[in-house]
């Protein structure tokens, strides 16, 4: 009989461990905020497609997807980190997250984090030890980003950068050998993809206004106030579009036009529009919070047509599943105070 109530026990403690394995890592996942993988993901797919365009046989699809598998995680494994230094002003403006709430333990969400950081680097270190240097100047730009967010513009221009990162990891991660060369066609790409997504940060701000001006957080959106803020959510909204005009006609993207870049590009220009005038609309409110489906297609989508420069069947392919899914991601945390 005592056997048995220690075999019981043991069960019961079994059970109760394991119970709380899964709601740590549901919290974990949740806290991840996946509807922000197609940002990273088509980021540093651009990059992929274009080592494989270039070099068809230059890397396997195994290799690939594991690749992908990274960059797609990536914003997610690193958004533990964000939470984390960002919890002064999620108690304002995020009281429901998982950090917050003390669902999540923070310091075993780290450790999760750092174990796949690791994880990681070194599967890039065995596909392409060069990779390694975005992959880490984007982790430290992350980090740079939560005390730079602070700074009129230079949160967006942290971000921007870090995640043209990705498209380096992409690139260099999926090219056969050195020397890696980046003409001035790679750098405009690079460059689109920081205007893209720091532009994109621009917006995120809104919801946040409350939260970041009580934690003493001067971000753009803090320091012009909505006023003024609205109005340059909409002047802003083309910017990538006219920058991408700007470079084409200086000769600095060196790919020709073709007709789906240019239907792709026409939609994202509407996408932009729209973002633009929804934040003017409605910058502040759950409205600014349900915006946020809009500022990510927009930025999801202005990536995707880039690779339809060069590969004009995967961008149409990747452009319906990237609006399709980061709308179905988005609706599965529609709490705004989350």
């Amino acid at each position: 009989m005592t056997a048995m109530k220690h075999d019981i026990e043991r069960g019961r403690t079994a059970g109760g461990t394991l119970a709380r394995i899964v709601m740590f890592l549901q919290a974990y996942v949740r806290s991840m905020r996946l509807y922000y993988a197609f940002i990273t993901g088509i980021a540093g797919w651009i990059g992929v497609a274009f080592a494989r365009y270039l070099h068809p046989q230059s890397i396997s699809t195994g290799k690939a997807a594991l690749v992908l598998g990274i960059l797609f995680l990536s914003w997610g494994i690193n958004q533990i980190v964000n939470d984390y230094l960002g919890l002064k002003e999620d108690r304002i403006n995020a009281p429901n997250r998982p950090m917050v709430t003390g669902e999540l333990n923070p310091f075993a969400a780290l450790a999760l984090s750092a174990a796949l950081m690791a994880f990681a680097s070194i599967v890039t270190w065995f596909i392409a030890p060069w990779a390694l240097v975005p992959l880490l100047l984007g982790i430290l730009l992350n980090i740079a980003y939560e005390f730079g967010k602070g700074v009129p513009f230079l949160g967006n221009v942290l971000f921007g950068v870090m995640l043209s990162m990705c498209t380096a990891y992409g690139y260099i991660s999926s090219t056969p050998s050195l020397p890696i060369h980046f003409t001035p066609s790679r750098w405009s790409v690079l460059f689109l993809v920081a205007l893209m997504n720091g532009l994109m940060t621009y917006y995120t701000y809104f919801k946040d206004y409350w939260g970041d001006k009580a934690a003493g957080l001067r971000t753009a959106v803090v320091a012009q106030g909505f006023d003024l803020s609205r109005k340059i959510a909409v002047v802003a909204a083309p910017l990538p579009t006219i920058a991408f005009v700007v470079i084409k006609w200086a000769g600095w993207i060196e790919s020709p036009l073709n007709e789906v870049f240019c239907f792709l590009g026409t939609i994202t220009l509407f996408l932009q529009l729209w973002t633009g005038y929804l934040y003017f609309k409605f910058p502040t409110g759950k409205k600014a919070y349900y915006s946020l489906v809009t500022n990510f297609r927009a930025c999801t989508c202005g990536q995707v047509t880039l690779i339809a420069l060069f590969n004009p069947e995967l961008a149409l392919y990747l452009y319906i599943a990237a609006y399709v899914f980061v709308g179905f991601l988005f609706d599965l945390h529609r709490d705004p105070r989350a």
